[in-house]
């Protein structure tokens, strides 16, 4: 491993605990216990997004109308933003 990547490699790491230390609102000392789990963690969640974008993409090449297939994907979470956000609905009251 080169020496670039080793410093890369050492401020994500240090970035990604100060990062959870500071989200979950835990002290410093506890964070840079848990360093291992948080890093391991960000890692394969980043590891299954990488997998399920490139089975997507992949599926998408594979299809006859892909900007159909994304236009219809992004009108559907469009709407559900919009539904989720800045539609109010009554109370139940």
């Amino acid at each position: 491993m080169t020496a670039s990547r080793l410093v890369a490699s050492a401020l994500v790491c240090t970035g990604l605990v100060l990062g959870c230390a500071w989200l979950f609102e835990m002290p410093l000392e506890r964070a840079a216990v848990l360093a291992p789990v948080i890093v391991v963690s960000a890692a394969a969640t980043l590891g299954i997004v990488v997998l399920w974008a490139r089975v997507a993409l992949d599926s998408l090449r594979r299809q006859r109308h892909p900007l159909r297939i994304v236009a219809g994907a992004l009108a559907v979470l469009t709407a559900l933003v919009v539904l989720s956000f800045f539609v109010q609905l009554p109370d139940r009251y």
